[in-house]
């Protein structure tokens, strides 16, 4: 049995040590994203149609959301989504159900306001942006270059 406080000390450890490999600079601007954390409802969404967005905090480097559409009541489109940190890097993490595996997208610019994040690799979306001013918050999706979509929210009370 005291093996016990051995592997919980153990494990302790480890992931201290794994929160050290974080730069100060990966940490300051993972903060800077805070301002995601809320209830996002789309406005550019055809009659008949809702849409939003949600995002929380799971842990101090992990936040999560979920993406939904509905139509009337039927829901036609869910994501998962998250954003973290993985080898000191800032990802946005896009978890569909037509996708096999979640799609990382490295977060190459980050502002107090917004954030570009992007996977050359995939086939579309390669980029995602959001820009937040006051209480709107715009996502693009695009490959990059002249093909996209955006999708605008107001933030909910």
């Amino acid at each position: 049995m005291k093996i016990y406080p051995f592997l919980i000390l153990l494990l302790f450890s480890l992931s201290c040590a794994a929160q050290d490999k974080i730069s100060k600079q990966t940490k300051e601007d993972f903060q800077r994203l805070e301002w995601i954390l809320n209830k996002w409802e789309r406005t550019n969404v055809r009659p008949g149609n809702t849409a939003f967005e949600t995002w929380s905090r799971d842990s101090k480097y992990l936040f999560t959301g979920m993406g939904v559409s509905l139509k009337g009541s039927d829901t036609t489109f869910v994501e998962q989504l998250r954003i973290e940190i993985k080898e000191d890097k800032i990802y946005y993490v896009a978890d569909v159900r037509e996708n096999a595996t979640p799609t990382y997208f490295h977060m190459t610019k980050i502002t107090e306001n917004g954030f570009v994040s992007e996977n050359p690799d995939h086939d579309f979306p390669k980029m995602i942006s959001y820009s937040l001013e006051g209480d709107d918050l715009t996502a693009i999706i695009s490959d990059g270059g002249d093909k996209k979509m955006g999708f605008i929210f107001k933030r909910k009370p």
